[in-house]
């Protein structure tokens, strides 16, 4: 399985972009697929995830702002983010979980300027 994660830029406070994930192959028989990020000298922390039935979990400091979806159709995911701030810059990975194995993405850089 790889991952390829696209999307990520530099924008201004407020600006909005949309990360995308696809997957090599099918995405309907992972378990589920989310973002992680991981700001310059901080732990890699989880952002949001969304389940094969489609049922999304985003974490307290992105909720309002950022949508997590997918398309099986085209073997990707997203991540929306709107309202992005500062704090927001970081590596945002994506994974994929096929029991017992976690698969990940390589990684694209998102900075928002103040």
């Amino acid at each position: 399985v790889q991952l390829q994660a696209s999307g990520g830029g530099l924008v201004q406070a407020g600006g909005s972009l949309r990360l995308s994930c696809a997957a090599s192959g099918s995405i309907s028989g992972f378990d589920n697929m989310g973002w992680y990020r991981q700001a310059p000298g901080k732990q890699r922390e989880l952002v949001a995830t969304i389940t094969s039935g489609g049922i999304t979990n985003l974490v307290d400091p992105v909720k309002g702002r950022f949508t997590i979806s997918r398309d099986n159709a085209k073997n990707t995911i997203y991540l929306q983010m709107n309202n992005l701030k500062p704090e927001d810059t970081a590596v945002y990975y994506c994974y994929a979980n096929l029991s017992p194995e976690r698969y990940w993405g390589q990684g694209t850089q998102v900075t928002v300027s103040s």
